[in-house]
Formats: structure tokens, C-alpha cells, sequence
């Protein structure tokens, strides 16, 4: 371990921390608030880290950053390092070397002299940047928005870090969890679970940070409908909500307290419990209705108003297994165009869940395939995700409509289309 610290070897550095501490690379990945097939990636010697990602890591796992060095003068009263051969320090190479020079200067500089000083417009700089990618979620693919997303985060925690001590760190704080929260958002929108949780955890720490109780809410609310909806464990997502309630208290903006309420009864009609499900709509309903003349509470955009209040009836429908109710609700629900498309389709594969209970089979499997290709058009395991896991729960006769649906499923999975069907995007059913 000594040597590994001396040539910036972090591949070694990182299992031996695993191993010490007895945690399987999961927890490793966790601790440093990285995807495991990146943590996977650097221990296998196959991901190159840069200076800032080598710091990091370091302050995670609370390695000091000045034994992450090419030997030389040691600390004051700290054990004498011998010199490392050069052929050891070429390895990490001239970058880091440059990173092991830069942790010499003080932990935390003066606002003045920080290399990217922050001042009363970072906060409002980032967080315009993080509306414009969420504005571009409605039309754009989350893989071509993903990696501007993630190095969005990266500049934002590295403009937090040089807040600290100044009264700009709340500020920075909150920008840094919008940033975190819509990198979740696109992670679990290509069905990569595992850095969609660390990026809402790390939403959830940055918005406590920030001490802004709506925006805590918004993040422990996000992450407990992705526990619940994408991820479905619905127990975790109740506890979540559960969380989010004693911080939001009795008299928070209604927006608030009604989009809540939704993400509480989707948990609840999860685990089965209908009545709690229902009382949980009902509050929805209320609080939704004192949201008419109200403009909607950052960090919310648009109000939760009754055709959202009745999306999630519908969910609720759904799991309940009450098709008819849902389909009544759905109706309410798509009375207005939905804005983003990929959240329509995944409405869609609801309602078709629906009307294949009510054995309207035909429409339902219609439904299916317009989602279907809308999750193809814009690359979302989300939605194609939700395709499948309708045909799979589909136990009804078989027909020509649910033939078709299979063929296309198995393109997607081949490339190659099915007879009697135009090959889409790369391949794959438009």
C-alpha cells in the first residue's frame, strides 16, 4: 500500500481499501459516490483518472492527499519515503505528478485566490445550464445528454469546493444537487441503476447542505419514486416518503404536499395496500386544488395540478389491478398533450397494462407498439424497459397483435427487422 500511495498506483489503493474495511466493490463504489462499473473499470487498470478524479477519491475515502506523491520531503513529522524508481512514476505519468504538486497548496484558499473564484452569479450560472438540459429531455435523447450532464455535476462540485467558507455555499450547494438529481434522472432513463442511486443520493446530501427545505423534499421525493417506479422496491420508497414528509411539515406550498402525496400512494398501491393508496389520492386532489392560482414553488416548474393528480390515479389503477378505474383516469390524465414525449410513452404502456386487464387486447397491444417506437426514437430503456415488462406480464390469448409485438421486441435484441417492417435507427424498429 505504501508503494501504491507513492506512485499514485489508485488501483492498488482502492482494493486495499476495500479489503481492509471488508466491503465488496459495491460498497466501494458507494463510498466514492461513483458507478460500480466505473469503481470496476479503475481497479482493473482499464479507466484512466484524471487529477481531480485521483483528489477526489482520495477525500472520500479519507486518504491524506500528501502520501499520493513521488516520494521526495515528507509532511512535517511525518515518516521519511524513499525515492520511487522513475520507470514507476512514467506508469501514472506527468499529470499526476502535477496533481501530487498541487495538493502542497492550502486545503482552502481564499475566495480571491481560488483558481475558479465563485461570486453571487455561479449559483444562478449553473443552475440555468441544468434548465436548459432538462428543457432539451423532451426532445433529445438521454445518451446524447448524459455526458454534458455529468461533466455539469463535476463543475459544479468543483465550484462548490471552492465555496467553502464563503456565503455562496448554499447557494452552490443546491445548484450542485439540480446538477446531481437530472444526471439520476438520465442514468435511470437508460436503465443504469446503479449511478442513477448515487447521483439522487448525492442530490439528496447537496440539497440538506444547502438548507433548503423544498429542495430537500424535491430530492428525497425523486429518489423515493425512482426506489418505487424504476427500481420497484416500493417499501424503500415509502420510508423515503415517509422522510420527505417530516421535512416538508403541515404547511408547505401545495404544489408540494400534493405531488408528494402522489409519489406516497404509487408506494403504497406497490405494497398492496389499496385504502392507504386511495387517502393518499384523495389528499393529492385537495392540495391540488389550491394550486389554480399559484405559480408552482422552485424547485418545481410547472404546478401539479389534477390532470397529474390523475396520471397517478391511474398508476394506482394499475397496480391495484382496477382497469377500469385506471382507464377513467388516464382519460383525465392525457385530456392535455404531455410535453415530453418519453414521459407520455411510459403513460402509455400503463394504459395499455389497462386495457389488456379489461381484456381490450387489441388497443392495449396498439398502445404498446407507439410506445415502443418512442423509446426506440429516442434510445430510453426507460420506455422500452416498461414495453417488455408489460408483454411479460401479459397472460392473455394469444393474437396477430401480440405477434407483432413480440417480432419487434426480438428486433431490438437481433437488429434486424422484422418481415413486413422498415428497419429504424441503427437497425432497430422506428
Amino acid at each position: 500500500m505504501a508503494n501504491a500511495l507513492a506512485t499514485c498506483d489508485m488501483a492498488t489503493v482502492l482494493e486495499g481499501v476495500r479489503t481492509a474495511r471488508g466491503w465488496s466493490q459495491g460498497d466501494l463504489a458507494r463510498a466514492v459516490a461513483y458507478s460500480q462499473s466505473w469503481v470496476s473499470r479503475v481497479v482493473n487498470g482499464q479507466q484512466a483518472l484524471t487529477v481531480s478524479q485521483v483528489q477526489d477519491l482520495a477525500q472520500r475515502l479519507d486518504v491524506p492527499l500528501h502520501l499520493l506523491r513521488f516520494g521526495g520531503s515528507p509532511p512535517p513529522g511525518g515518516p521519511v519515503q524513499k525515492e520511487v524508481d522513475t520507470t514507476r512514476r512514467r506508469e501514472f505519468g506527468k499529470a499526476v505528478a502535477a496533481g501530487a504538486l498541487l495538493t502542497a497548496a492550502p486545503a482552502a484558499p481564499p475566495p480571491s485566490q481560488a483558481p475558479h473564484p465563485v461570486d453571487e452569479t455561479t449559483a444562478s450560472a449553473l443552475r440555468s445550464i441544468t434548465g436548459g438540459q432538462r428543457r432539451m429531455d423532451a426532445s433529445a435523447p438521454a445518451r446524447h445528454l448524459l455526458p454534458s450532464a455529468v461533466a455539469h455535476v463535476q463543475l459544479a462540485e468543483q465550484m462548490l469546493a471552492h465555496s467553502r467558507g464563503t456565503p455562496f455555499h448554499p447557494a452552490l450547494s443546491a445548484a450542485a444537487s439540480e446538477a446531481a438529481g437530472f444526471a439520476a434522472w438520465l442514468h435511470a432513463d437508460l436503465g443504469d441503476m446503479g449511478s442513477a442511486r448515487v447521483h439522487y443520493r448525492t442530490a439528496v446530501v447537496r440539497a440538506r447542505q444547502a438548507g433548503m427545505r423544498l429542495l430537500d423534499v424535491y430530492m428525497l421525493g425523486s429518489l423515493a419514486a425512482f426506489e418505487i417506479d424504476t427500481a420497484e422496491d416500493p417499501e424503500l420508497g415509502l420510508g423515503l416518503v415517509r422522510e420527505a414528509e417530516h421535512v416538508l411539515g403541515p404547511s408547505a406550498h401545495p404544489t408540494a404536499r400534493a405531488w408528494l402525496a402522489c409519489v406516497g400512494a404509487l408506494a403504497h398501491a406497490g405494497t398492496g395496500d389499496g385504502a392507504a393508496a386511495s387517502r393518499a389520492i384523495g389528499r393529492a386532489e385537495k392540495e391540488a386544488a389550491r394550486t389554480t392560482n399559484t405559480d408552482p414553488p422552485w424547485p418545481w416548474v410547472f404546478a401539479f395540478d389534477q390532470a397529474k393528480v390523475a396520471g397517478y390515479r391511474a398508476l394506482v389503477g394499475v397496480r391495484l389491478r382496477s382497469p377500469h378505474e385506471a382507464r377513467e383516469a388516464f382519460a383525465e390524465a392525457f385530456a392535455q398533450k404531455a410535453a415530453n414525449a418519453k414521459q407520455a410513452a411510459v403513460l402509455q404502456v400503463e394504459l395499455a397494462s389497462a386495457h389488456a386487464e379489461a381484456g381490450d387486447v387489441d388497443e392495449a397491444f396498439r398502445l404498446a407498439r407507439e410506445a415502443l417506437a418512442t423509446g426506440v426514437r429516442f434510445d430510453s430503456e426507460r420506455v422500452i424497459g416498461r414495453v417488455r415488462r408489460f408483454r411479460r406480464g401479459y397472460r392473455g390469448p394469444r393474437a396477430g397483435c401480440v405477434d407483432d409485438l413480440d417480432r419487434r421486441l426480438t428486433s431490438l435484441m437481433t437488429g434486424i427487422a422484422a418481415p413486413d417492417q422498415g428497419a429504424g435507427i441503427s437497425g432497430k424498429y422506428p
